[in-house]
């Protein structure tokens, strides 16, 4: 099992960032790496609520997972999780207001990502390329942020939806 925690402060309070943050079909339209959201399941953002997303990788390949969210407590946390590629991911994301100090009224965002292989091979795989693969997921979820950051500050226009990738 291998875990990965990423923090970020954002400009924005805490109700608006869990806002974008949550909206499925709007996920395409400020996350730079994913090309296209398809949720799964009608209504509220609940428990059991799932979708898929594809994802355009650093080296051209497209890959298509399906998530599943494992608790929604609003505002505050949000864990999904992924059987991923031979290997299961689970991602916490807490949502934290900053009451005091010269960033109060921004928000703290917390990634945390645990995996574990599903197969031999996987393992094996896991200790061979451990190191690399932490760092990859490490500078995926600093993008996410990244890019949650600049969504909240900017409302996503029609046209960012459109664009070609």
């Amino acid at each position: 099992m291998s875990t990965i925690a990423v923090t970020r402060t954002i400009k924005a309070p805490a109700a608006r960032v869990w806002r974008v943050f949550t909206d499925l079909p709007g996920r395409a339209g400020w996350l730079s790496t994913v090309d296209h959201v398809e949720v799964l399941t009608p209504g509220d953002l609940r428990a059991g609520s799932a979708w898929q997303e594809t994802r355009h990788m650093p080296d051209g390949a497209r890959v298509t997972e399906e998530f599943r969210v494992e608790e929604c407590d609003e505002g505050a946390r949000f864990v999904v999780s992924s059987p991923g590629i031979g290997a299961e991911y689970r991602m916490t994301y807490t949502f934290t207001p900053i009451r005091e100090g010269r960033h109060r009224g921004e928000t703290a965002v917390t990634a945390v990502q645990e995996g574990a292989p599903l197969e031999p091979r996987g393992r094996l795989l896991a200790l061979v390329l451990g190191g690399l693969a932490a760092m990859v997921s490490e500078g995926a979820l600093r993008q996410d942020l990244h890019d949650l950051a600049i969504a909240v500050r900017e409302p996503v226009r029609q046209e960012a939806l459109a664009r070609p990738r």
